[in-house]
């Protein structure tokens, strides 16, 4: 643990402060992401078999085999499912917005994830010109004695900060195209099972 404390320490404190508050969105970022896929997995995004078999066998008309594989369904929209096939005024906003209601739940988060993609690069970009302003300053100081090294060396501290704002915003913004797209495809699948339920290409034969 200390062989990555360390160096995690060292650049910190080579970089001030715009590095610290990087860092530390940094482990809020990662947190959120960790509890998101935690999230996911407990609700069971993209695991949907038995809920899809239902849809299945309600297309077909077999709607006492539909209500019996919506029973073994663990899938978080079996309720909204459910409801559709219960409906008697095939109510589609209603049942639509009960769907974005669930998703909604899902999506928490999402727009702390953007925020970060977006601006820690900027804040990196921010430390950067005040890491050149005092280079320069330093520079001025130093007066007919220039040392380029003086300047080399605030130059390079200066770009650590950018360098660790892409660090942070790159695979934030990885995640957050990931997770979206996992939710554009619950939501593909909920628009269908909706319009399934309440426009099934056939209607229950009747037994015997």
């Amino acid at each position: 643990m200390e062989s990555v404390l360390t160096p995690l320490r060292q650049i910190a404190e080579t970089g001030g402060p715009v590095v610290v508050i990087l860092m530390v969105v940094a482990v809020l970022t990662l947190s959120v992401v960790l509890y998101k896929i935690w999230q996911f997995a407990r609700a069971g995004v993209g695991r949907h078999k038995a809920l899809t078999q239902a849809i299945a066998a309600w297309d077909a008309g077999a709607q006492a085999d539909a209500r019996t594989q919506l029973a073994r369904s663990t899938s978080y929209l079996a309720p909204v499912v459910a409801m559709a096939m219960d409906s008697t005024n095939h109510a589609t906003p209603r049942l639509q917005a009960e769907a974005e209601t669930l998703f909604s739940k899902l999506e928490r988060g999402f727009r702390m994830l953007d925020s970060v993609a977006q601006l820690a690069p900027l804040l990196g970009l921010f430390g950067t010109v005040l890491g050149m302003i005092a280079a320069f300053q330093a520079l001025q100081e130093a007066g007919a004695q220039v040392d380029p090294s003086i300047l080399a060396g605030g130059i390079w501290v200066a770009l650590l900060t950018t360098a660790v704002g892409l660090v942070v915003a790159m695979p934030t913004a990885l995640a957050l195209s990931w997770l979206e797209g996992r939710m554009e495809a619950e939501r593909v699948l909920a628009d269908k099972a909706i319009l399934t339920i309440i426009a099934p290409s056939a209607v229950e034969q009747p037994s015997g």
